[in-house]
């Protein structure tokens, strides 16, 4: 990459510019907060159109695009199609590079509304947050695109040369069913030297990451039946095993005394960590009291760079109506979080394996429902790398932290296959209090400005630059 010869553009300028909008940008991510656009069928789906509308209607106002689109596309093996996403594009001009800006619209259900402090879907601001479902994953990743491209529009003006890409997408939280067939559907459209992911997270409040390394996934329902029909506990209990009594003891052989993955075949990855200690693990996470943390080496380690297995649903009587019963069968969801450098598959038939090695009483296994996504290593050798870790520094006033991330985004791997020559970034506006997924899910109002200062100057110095011939 070269710089190229056009008028200097003062950041300055684009800094006041990003300080100028913030308001309206604010304003315009409490208008997307209120609509409650959810991917699942339980939920109203005329919500995820209202918010692809509005998405649309914001990449629109900004006077850069040449075209403005809600699509959809096909979810493999089925006769669906997948939930609206926008796509926004303007071709780069005089040999500049074209940067493509992801983010999604959808957002994950509230769970109960008794455990907010203030309603889900009505934007509240307090203690220098912005409290609601979706105001940090992901919409305050659309509005940073959007007030990133504002900010550099107006300073810039006629001379924005960058090829713009904006991909919005309507069903992260519930799987990308037809992501990869959207990325298929419109390559050439979606064509980028460098992709920002703005889906991810920050070191703190006030200190960027640049996220290097993801955890991939894996996760699956097992049924475990040991009877035919549900039977007297007091007449067969003590010479029966019910179906309880296997799962409990199977789980359990998932994990080591410590809580360390006990299982064969999964692997860990070496690298180094930041210094984390115990007592911030504590305030991030909620650990309770007298409660201790699970696994050995540094605590970044375990979260960045060793799996994880953890049972997240259970199907089974409920309390209310227990009774002196033998349970015939439980079926529970399991959900494995795997080192980077390993494949989910491979992650996955570890598991498989364990489980049925380990299944006490000769119970009957009965594997489902099985979803995977392979982890991402970033190679920060890369011009955009550097690019953004400056922009970050100028934008935050403070040196970004290269970070791993426990969490996943499978499509990253889709981005990799049809894109291989892109450089991907993965950024984001959440800091570790921002509660995502949670009840009080919130955004620090500084880290978004700071994020859009970063995006907005990351956009000017790429303005700057032509692709060699």
């Amino acid at each position: 990459m070269t710089s190229a010869e056009i008028p200097p553009v003062s950041e300055t300028d684009i800094l006041e510019a990003v300080a100028t909008g913030n308001p309206a940008a604010l304003s315009d991510l409490g208008h997307l907060v209120r609509i409650p656009g959810m991917a699942w069928p339980a939920f109203d789906q005329t919500q995820l159109e209202r918010s692809a509308e509005a998405v649309a209607a914001l990449a629109t106002d900004t006077g850069v695009f040449d075209e403005v689109r809600i699509l959809r596309a096909d979810i493999p093996g089925t006769d669906e199609q997948g939930q609206p996403a926008v796509l926004a594009t303007r071709a780069a001009r005089n040999g500049r590079p074209t940067i493509l800006l992801y983010a999604h619209h959808d957002v994950q259900p509230p769970g109960d509304d008794a455990l907010w402090e203030t309603p889900p879907f009505e934007p509240t601001v307090r203690d220098g947050r912005l409290y609601g479902r979706g105001a940090a994953d992901d919409k305050a990743g659309i509005m940073a695109h959007i007030a990133s491209i504002r900010a550099a529009a107006e300073v810039i003006g006629d001379d924005l040369d960058l090829g713009i890409a904006m991909f919005i997408e309507g069903e992260e939280e519930y799987g990308s069913r037809s992501f990869a067939q959207f990325l298929s559907d419109n390559k050439e459209a979606l064509r980028a030297d460098a992709i920002v992911v703005a889906d991810s997270g920050n070191w703190d409040s006030t200190t960027p990451g640049l996220t290097v390394s993801l955890r991939g996934n894996a996760r699956f329902t097992m049924r475990v039946r040991t009877l035919d029909h549900a039977s007297h506990s007091g007449m067969f209990g003590g010479a029966v095993p019910d179906a309880m009594m296997a799962t409990v003891t199977l789980l359990s052989t998932l994990w080591n005394a410590d809580g360390s993955v006990a299982v064969d075949g999964m692997t860990e990855r070496e690298a180094a960590t930041p210094e984390y200690t115990e007592e911030t693990l504590r305030d991030e996470a909620g650990l309770l009291p007298g409660t201790t943390p699970i696994g050995g080496g540094t605590i970044l380690s375990r979260i960045w760079n060793k799996p994880s297995v953890t049972v997240i649903g259970i199907d089974a009587t409920s309390v209310a109506a227990a009774s002196n019963t033998l349970l015939p069968e439980v079926t529970v969801v399991i959900s494995a979080r795997v080192a980077p450098g390993q494949t989910g598959q491979e992650a996955y038939e570890a598991l498989e394996r364990h489980l049925r090695a380990h299944a006490p009483f000769g119970a009957e296994l009965t594997f489902s429902d099985v979803d995977l996504g392979n982890g991402f290593l970033v190679d920060t050798s890369g011009w955009a790398v550097a690019l953004t870790r400056d922009a970050m520094r100028d934008g935050y006033g403070v040196a970004p932290v290269d970070l791993g991330v426990g969490g996943s985004i499978p499509f990253i791997a889709d981005l990799v296959r049809e894109f291989p020559e892109a450089q991907i970034l993965v950024t984001g506006v959440e800091d570790p209090h921002s509660r995502a997924h949670s009840p009080n899910e919130s955004l620090h109002l500084d880290t978004f400005r700071n994020a859009v200062a970063t995006e907005a100057l990351l956009l000017a110095r790429m303005n700057a630059l032509t692709l060699p011939q």
